[in-house]
């Protein structure tokens, strides 16, 4: 078996009740995956008619099911979360599965928060991302938060009794500019959705220069690059090979961690089990423990 120098992760969707999603997460983990991902939407665009499971509860049954993989939010967003009740979670998930929760944190689109009521532009959007991240920082990080911002304000917020860890890692989304000095600034991580294009070679091409920005940034040195591979216009575990093929290219361009998904009997990401079976055992799929996944450089919606 070939071990790959890369850390490999796996998004699971939220459309199955837990006693069918229940094996999957015991699976990756025996796989020897390094960090498993869940979307945290209210309704996913890419399933907007099918069940749908939160991705908090969600992670907390992962958590009692497995002892090493990183969980992570994928991503998480403003659009229906406050960052002090969402801090909470965190806290809450962080004990559950002790010390390996990592954030996933997004702009996000305009669905969730159109259900809600809300409209929001671009810019508005990635203003308030630019409120929520820091201030998610400084809940996780003290008690007694006092913010009063254009966005959100938090009066006396109590914050015991903090996380397992020092910090719980934040894996930011990111592929415009603001948001890029953003990842390198409050991120342990970054991670990129690329482009959105028909070409593939046009994505991989996007994808070099993104990372060549980022490496570029001031506080980027030392984090983790995480790609989302099953962005491209062809899905990583259509064959081994093509997961050779773009893991290797993802590991040229200076990222640390890939992302795939579980294959669907449909769309999106249809594929075969059989496939990610074999590339588990082909590729050793492995890295550190989950706590130290981000920590040692995660629907993605990234924006400017």
């Amino acid at each position: 078996m070939t071990k790959s120098l890369l850390r490999h992760g796996i998004s699971i969707l939220p459309d199955l009740p837990w006693r069918e999603a229940e094996p999957r997460w015991r699976a990756v983990e025996e796989m020897g995956f390094a960090h498993a991902w869940v979307y945290d939407h209210l309704v996913w665009g890419g399933l907007p008619d099918a069940t749908w499971f939160p991705a908090v509860p969600t992670l907390a049954a992962a958590a009692g099911v497995t002892s090493r993989i990183g969980l992570g939010t994928f991503v998480t967003s403003p659009n229906f979360r406050h960052p002090y009740v969402f801090a909470r979670d965190v806290l809450a998930l962080d004990d559950l599965s002790g010390g390996r929760v990592i954030c996933g944190l997004g702009t996000g689109g305009d669905l969730d928060s159109a259900i809600l009521g809300e409209s929001h532009t671009v810019k508005e959007r990635v203003d308030r991302f630019h409120e929520y991240v820091p201030l998610l920082d400084r809940l996780l990080r003290e008690d007694h938060v006092d913010h009063e911002g254009e966005w959100y304000a938090v009066r006396d917020a109590r914050t015991l009794p903090g996380p397992v860890r020092d910090r719980v890692p934040f894996v930011v989304a990111a592929n415009g500019p603001r948001s890029l000095r953003l990842a390198a600034k409050y991120g342990d991580g970054w991670v990129t959705t690329g482009p959105s294009v028909e070409s593939l070679d046009e994505w991989w091409a996007r994808v070099g220069e993104l990372a060549e920005r980022f490496s570029a940034l001031e506080d980027s040195a030392g984090k983790a690059r995480y790609l989302l591979l099953d962005a491209s216009p062809q899905f990583s575990l259509s064959s081994v090979g093509v997961y050779e093929e773009m893991t290797g290219r993802a590991a040229e361009l200076g990222f640390t961690d890939t992302i795939t998904h579980w294959p669907r009997s449909s769309e999106p990401y249809a594929g075969s089990e059989a496939t990610l079976e074999e590339v588990a055992a082909r590729f050793g799929t492995g890295g550190g423990a989950g706590g130290d996944v981000a920590s040692d450089g995660a629907g993605a919606s990234p924006s400017s």
